[in-house]
């Protein structure tokens, strides 16, 4: 009986947490034991709490900010924090349309085909947020986080995993962003998958990184190995015999501006029905990326990748399946192709609670070896290009405008393009 009345009061003292956000006073439930906890305001915990709680060095814009409320242990070593956002969006697409809630260049439709429609009107709220943090510092482990967080975009709108990971003594374990990524460089856009032309994937993997040295920080990563090629009746994708293995080295000269270099290794396996055995395709990618201050008010973001065999990474080319595709002179076999994507921004901040920001993106797959001679209308480049408006009109709530323009071009040269205009109402708890 003792144990259910306990329970009970802690579940009502959650319910009148948001009434009594505004005082901002600690709110303490506890019981007889030593190691009692406590329920308090965020800005109410220790400051090395604090302090792991609000990194996002390894998050990006769309990724929720530190919640309200934090439960903690009676001595402030560890805290969890429940949290997230809801987010609605509101989307119009005019003089041509993108067969996406998310807006890809590589998938505005040809003409025709069924659908004439020059204009689309959407909404969307699947990408409003839940997560879980525990955060603390330890003798042995230094800081400690262990996140989970997911999104409603699973098949008929289903709750879906996006992060599941614990960080220690610089090692990540789990199911998080890749290592061939550069999170602080990504632009702000409502658009939720961003540049066509940046590196953008989630993966699982085991990955280190030495920052003990001023400004410099040091990556190594063993990841998940997903393969999404081009196949026909003799060339398959199955089993894959090999890790990805990505590094990278980034130098900091204050808290927001760094440069950053990168590289990835993969080895894709596929079987030929034609030789009747397995082969490998070696794949590789080459990243620079940079975000910096021009002025106070004035931030600088671009990123450029260069490799083959890295559709899977980039945003525009992974609705492609060109990770590996078959090599037309060569029967029972396949290639990796060249292929790119780039982008650079601007933001400028109008005031603490409003900011503008720009950003021309582009996407390209080369030809080799004949490829693609059967399919003349394949994607050869796509373009991005994004600006928008943000006003932050309290600490929780959010809004904004924004305007896309996409192109898409095939290797016949024909060139077809779509609008959109985004609105967004985001609430964070």
């Amino acid at each position: 009986m003792r144990t259910s009345f306990k329970m009970v009061a802690m579940l009502l003292g959650i319910g009148i947490f948001p009434l009594c956000a505004h005082a901002q006073k600690k709110v303490i439930i506890e019981d007889e034991e030593p190691n009692s906890i406590m329920f308090v305001s965020k800005n109410k915990a220790g400051d090395e709490i604090i302090r792991i709680m609000n990194d996002r060095s390894q998050m990006r814009f769309h990724d929720p900010n530190a919640p309200r409320f934090l439960l903690t242990d009676q001595k402030g070593k560890f805290a969890l924090g429940i949290g997230g956002y809801v987010r609605a969006t509101a989307e119009y697409d005019f003089n041509g349309i993108v067969n996406d809630v998310d807006f890809y260049p590589a998938l505005i439709p040809q003409r025709g085909s069924g659908n004439f429609a020059k204009n689309q009107f959407q909404m969307d709220i699947t990408t409003s947020t839940l997560f879980l943090k525990l955060v603390g510092r330890t003798k042995h482990l230094g800081d400690f986080v262990v996140y989970t967080a997911g999104n409603f975009r699973g098949d008929g709108k289903t709750f879906e995993l996006q992060n599941a990971y614990a960080q220690f003594l610089g090692f990540t374990i789990g199911y998080s962003y890749g290592s061939f990524m550069d999170l602080s460089a990504l632009p702000p856009t409502i658009d939720f998958a961003g540049p066509n032309g940046s590196a953008f994937y989630r993966t699982t993997q085991l990955s280190y990184m030495y920052d003990k040295l001023k400004n410099w920080k040091f990556g190594v990563s063993m990841e998940m190995p997903s393969v999404d090629g081009t196949t026909n009746n003799d060339l398959s994708i199955n089993t894959q015999r090999m890790p990805d293995f990505a590094t990278s080295v980034q130098y900091n000269w204050n808290s927001s501006s760094h440069v950053k270099l990168g590289a990835i290794v993969r080895s894709m396996t596929y079987s030929s029905n034609v030789h009747e055995k397995a082969y490998s395709a070696t794949g590789f990618g080459l990243q620079a990326s940079t975000t910096f201050n021009i002025t106070k008010k004035l931030q600088a973001f671009g990123q450029f990748n260069y490799g083959k065999g890295i559709g899977s990474y980039l945003n525009d080319l992974s609705n492609l399946n060109v990770d590996i595709v078959p090599d037309p002179d060569n029967e029972g076999k396949m290639q990796v192709l060249p292929m790119l994507g780039w982008y650079a921004g601007l933001q400028y901040n109008l005031c603490p609670s409003i900011f503008i920001s720009g950003t021309y993106s582009l996407s390209r797959l080369y030809s080799e070896n004949g490829y693609p001679s059967e399919n003349p209308e394949s994607y050869r480049k796509g373009q991005y290009l994004v600006a928008n408006a943000f006003w932050n009109v309290s600490n929780n709530l959010q809004v904004g405008v924004e305007y896309l323009r996409g192109w898409r071009t095939d290797f016949s040269s024909s060139t077809r393009h779509a609008n959109r205009l985004n609105m967004l109402v985001q609430y964070s708890f």
